[in-house]
């Protein structure tokens, strides 16, 4: 199973857990894994489209994923819900 990374301000939803395992092949699976087991992470990371909010990156096994939600992972992946910084 994939560990999933749960940034701070999501922790509540997870029972305070930093990192979570789910099954899945895509992001997309990952999280309705998580949703499944942790109501309401998925409103918190998705805009209504279903597409990853702006204010998160999302980095697979290292690399920043330009794909979202559509992103392949192996069951050895690891997922990061980074916030993306911003100011000026």
């Amino acid at each position: 199973m994939a560990v999933v990374w749960i940034p701070p301000l999501l922790r509540s939803l997870t029972g305070g857990a930093a990192q979570v395992r789910a099954e899945g092949t895509t992001v997309q699976d990952v999280l309705d894994n998580l949703e499944a087991r942790f109501p309401g992470l998925r409103a918190r990371l998705l805009d209504a489209q279903g597409q990853l909010k702006p204010s998160f990156a999302l980095v697979v096994d290292g690399a920043v994923s330009r794909q979202g939600v559509r992103h392949l992972v192996r069951p050895d992946s690891e997922i990061h819900f980074v916030l993306a910084m911003s100011g000026g």
